[in-house]
């Protein structure tokens, strides 16, 4: 007598998505209003939410946020389609995220010290079309693949830490008050979430029909919106100058990182913070399939970063308007529940409550 095994599928509801969009958008939409009431008495009412060049900015941002979302949804797919051995595809992991590793910190040195934000960005560019031309001419297979995950890794990096250093010197230099760079911030974090949901989309998409004829067409839309990026650095926006020469502002950068223990204690925090993310991203996908249990990977990545978004509609409510709720106080509150909720050792498999979470505090 045979033995049947009844397989289990999971996957987010329909109401589960238009729960987090509504949320999302209510949050956008009533906010402006609470905001103007609680400036009404305030003697800065006429300043703006969001400057002019903050929103030529976020445009910029989603632009290359959409180039990072191509990337990291095809990932591996593309080497395993194309037949390449697992020792080579480790190899060029390793080479290209050691590398960025390695030089994103240098690099981040080097921009801040030439003052030339909007030049990483340039590169930032560049080397996805490099990488989009390469993936158009070079088969996946060439011996010299891992130059391609190297260039990947190396935008990846400077992804990490150009364009905030590039909002952060202008919102100074152009002497906004901090709430408008704070708004910048939630807002690229949901610009960016909603650029990786829309990547998926369209990868997907594309791979629908052919699997060929997909990679071909996303490395097609990865040159399109370089250029388009490209275009925009170089001839749309231009940077501030500084005005102290380069060796005093080298100096001061290093006087004002390396002396002040504050600033090394919030580095030394935040990378925790990006460590213990870089897990969770690494472990959530195996956590939900560790039972056996069937699951839609690409159905629950959407529904994570919705939570995201989410988690980024409720920074103004916390520091706009009349809330007396400081910056520093809220690290201490979200610190503590983001680690209580990762210390969970097994997460409940029917229920994405716990991952959902982890991403509105991330």
């Amino acid at each position: 007598m045979g033995v049947e095994f009844e397989s289990s599928k999971w996957e987010p509801t329909l109401s589960l998505y238009g729960f987090i969009i509504m949320c999302c958008f209510s949050s956008i939409a009533l906010f402006p209003r609470f905001f103007n009431k609680s400036l009404s008495l305030s003697p800065f009412a006429d300043q703006s939410l969001f400057p002019t060049s903050h929103r030529y900015f976020l445009f910029l941002y989603s632009l290359a946020s959409a180039m990072e979302g191509v990337w990291s949804v095809f990932g591996d797919f593309e080497f395993v389609y194309s037949g390449t051995s697992k020792e080579q595809i480790l190899f060029s992991l390793i080479l290209g995220f050691g590398s960025s590793l390695l030089l994103a910190p240098l690099l981040a040195f080097l921009f801040d010290s030439i003052g030339g934000h909007n030049k990483a960005c340039l590169v930032f560019c560049i080397l996805h079309l490099f990488v989009g031309i390469w993936k158009r001419i070079v088969p996946q297979s060439h011996p010299c693949v891992w130059f391609l995950t190297l260039s990947s890794s190396l935008a990846t990096g400077i992804f990490s830490f150009a364009f905030e250093a590039w909002i952060v010197l202008e919102n100074e230099n152009q002497g906004y008050r901090l709430r408008a760079l704070t708004n910048t911030f939630w807002l690229m974090t949901f610009i960016e979430s909603a650029s990786l949901i829309g990547s998926q989309v369209l990868v997907n998409w594309l791979l629908a029909s052919d699997v060929d004829t997909g990679i071909a067409s996303s490395s097609t839309a990865t040159i399109f919106i370089a250029i388009i990026g490209i275009f925009c650095v170089t001839k749309g926006w231009k940077q501030t100058p500084h005005s102290a020469p380069v060796k005093d502002r080298r100096w001061m950068s290093y006087i004002n990182i390396f002396s002040d223990k504050r600033i090394l204690l919030l580095g030394f925090a935040h990378a925790c913070l990006q460590f213990s993310i870089a897990i969770f991203w690494i472990l959530w996908a195996p956590t939900l399939v560790a039972d056996g249990r069937e699951v839609h990977l690409g159905l629950i990545y959407p529904c994570l970063m919705g939570s995201r978004m989410l988690g980024s509609t409720v920074c103004p409510w916390l520091f706009g308007g009349s809330s007396s709720l400081r910056i520093e106080d809220c690290l201490v509150y979200a610190f503590t529940v983001m680690g209580l909720a990762l210390s969970i050792v097994a997460y409940d498999y029917q229920v994405c409550m716990s991952l959902s979470l982890n991403l509105v505090l991330n």
